[in-house]
């Protein structure tokens, strides 16, 4: 089969793996296709962790016919036992005559291991077609697996002079309707939405997903036990029990430096999980938030917070990805500012971002920038 073929093919695979995009936690986003004769006999996505994965989905719809067919997929094919058997086996059994994938595995429990039981197995291999897009798709997943940390996406609203809220802390609402429906998409993505107790204070938000059936074609599979999980840094334990999002559906979880458990019994009779880590000075200690929440198989975090928490992962090159959302308006000099940072006296010293995306959504304007970290 032609180079050209094999990526539209993939191409597909990638489109079906979206279908996953927010129900799959902790597992990644995959998709799968089955060519035959250059027809395609079935197609599959993993749909949420548990679940078939598809390949398997795949094989399922295509049956016998299976026999001799090219597999396209978006991941390399696990060779472990987890909640499911191996794929690579289960190809293997129907036959299969080829398996083309985007790119290898990052997990170390697999990592080149399922391509090289397909090719034990006498069947073909070709691997890193469309590796870059398909990696894409599951960047918390990957960097988890590569470093032990997650993703970290950090969502700011503000104005076209970079203002995110008044003096007076008034901040609802910067940009328009489109805009904050468009930040549920990213909510529902996310494995956790993190936030700082001054927010919580100022806002009492709710950091759930609120989403209409229509705005994705997958958000139907989306329930309450898929709400991603809720995170406030309260180094010293300041979280009101009756916060609104303590009595929603999902998980609230309260990273704490204080030793007070009274306070911390209060809270998880409120329905809160309260963890304690070390101090960073008088702040929890952001380097071991990540750590922890990697370990709890967090694969993408959404920041929701203040120019103060802002600033702290950024001097401490803890963000992956900044997600401006610009409303076409001017606040002045006087309003709250995005990034606390400490003083930046020469040009030589500014955060330099690589802007990946920039979209029109409603009449606010979305731009997407990854950092570029100098040491």
């Amino acid at each position: 089969m032609s180079g050209e073929q094999d990526r539209r093919f993939m191409a597909r695979a990638i489109e079906l793996a979206n279908n996953g995009l927010y129900t799959t936690d902790p597992n990644p986003r995959v998709g799968c296709v089955i060519v035959k004769d250059d027809v395609v006999l079935a197609e599959g996505w993993h749909e949420r962790a548990g679940g078939p994965h598809a390949e398997v989905a795949a094989l399922q719809q295509a049956g016998a016919n299976a026999e001799g067919s090219t597999v396209y997929v978006t991941l390399e094919p696990c060779s472990h036992f987890g909640r499911t058997p191996p794929c690579a086996d289960t190809l293997i059994g129907a036959k299969v005559a080829k398996v083309v994938v985007a790119g290898l595995d990052p997990n170390p429990l697999v990592s080149g291991q399922g391509l090289e039981k397909l090719r034990e197995a006498g069947i073909a291999v070709e691997c890193d077609v469309l590796k870059a897009e398909a990696e894409t798709l599951n960047p918390g997943f990957i960097k988890r697996m590569r470093q032990q940390l997650p993703y970290v996406r950090c969502k700011v609203a503000m104005s076209l002079d970079g203002r995110t809220a008044m003096a007076s802390g008034e901040s609802q609402w910067i940009t328009g309707d489109a805009a904050r429906q468009d930040v549920h998409h990213y909510r529902a993505r996310s494995s956790a939405i993190v936030t700082g107790i001054g927010s919580v204070m100022a806002d009492d938000p709710s950091l759930n997903v609120r989403l209409p059936s229509s705005h994705h074609p997958a958000i139907h599979q989306f329930t309450d036990a898929d709400q991603p999980l809720r995170v406030v840094l309260d180094s010293q334990l300041q979280m009101p029990g009756h916060a609104k999002m303590l009595s929603l559906p999902g998980k609230t979880l309260i990273y704490t430096c204080s030793q007070d458990q009274q306070r911390q019994h209060k809270l998880e009779q409120a329905g809160a999980e309260v963890a304690v880590l070390e101090s960073d000075g008088e702040k929890v200690n952001l380097s071991l938030v990540l750590q922890d929440l990697a370990q709890r198989q967090i694969n993408e975090v959404m920041v929701e917070a203040g120019a103060r928490l802002n600033g702290a992962l950024l001097a401490q090159q803890l963000i992956d990805e900044l997600l401006f959302y610009i409303a076409p308006s001017l606040m002045g000099d006087q309003a709250k500012g995005a990034f606390h940072l400490p003083e930046l006296t020469r040009m030589v010293q500014k955060v330099p971002l690589n802007v990946v995306e920039t979209r029109q959504i409603g009449v606010d304007w979305r731009i997407i920038a990854h950092l570029k970290y100098t040491q």
